[in-house]
């Protein structure tokens, strides 16, 4: 279809033709710079890691931090009341270390399916000719 045919088709004038998606801001244009970067996948897989790591450290504290107490409150009713506390703690640290695990284990695989992505996507767009008659580069 020729430029011109477009214009009578859908009734536009001057050299604006383009095409723009819905979602997009009016007037904003193509800016070919789409980019997106493996960069903060792998930082918050670096996260999750660490925060998993501190999660346990700090679960393994709380045994050894009660240590004594139950010899020396024996006969309290506190003893029971912070046995059942610590386990609970104990309990909801170790889900936070193993969602944790679960999470930078999935952040680094988009981190790696990004670069096999864009990898496969140069490759398909550089046996594209959008300029015919000049040299690609």
């Amino acid at each position: 279809m020729s430029h011109s045919n477009w214009h009578d088709i859908f009734g536009t004038s001057g050299a604006d033709t383009r095409m723009d998606l819905a979602s997009a801001d009016p007037g904003s244009g193509p800016s070919g710079t789409l980019k997106h970067s493996r960069g903060p996948w792998r930082s918050a897989s670096g996260t999750a890691g660490a925060v998993r790591t501190s999660t346990e450290t700090s679960r393994s504290a709380l045994g050894p931090g009660h240590e004594g107490v139950t010899a020396g409150a024996a006969g309290l009713s506190a003893v029971a009341a912070l046995t059942a506390l610590r386990r609970s703690w104990e309990d909801r640290l170790a889900s936070v270390r193993d969602e944790c695990e679960a999470l930078q284990g999935a952040l680094l695989a988009v981190a790696g399916e990004l670069g096999e992505t864009d990898t496969t996507v140069k490759s398909s767009l550089a046996s594209i000719d959008t300029k015919p008659g000049q040299e690609k580069r």
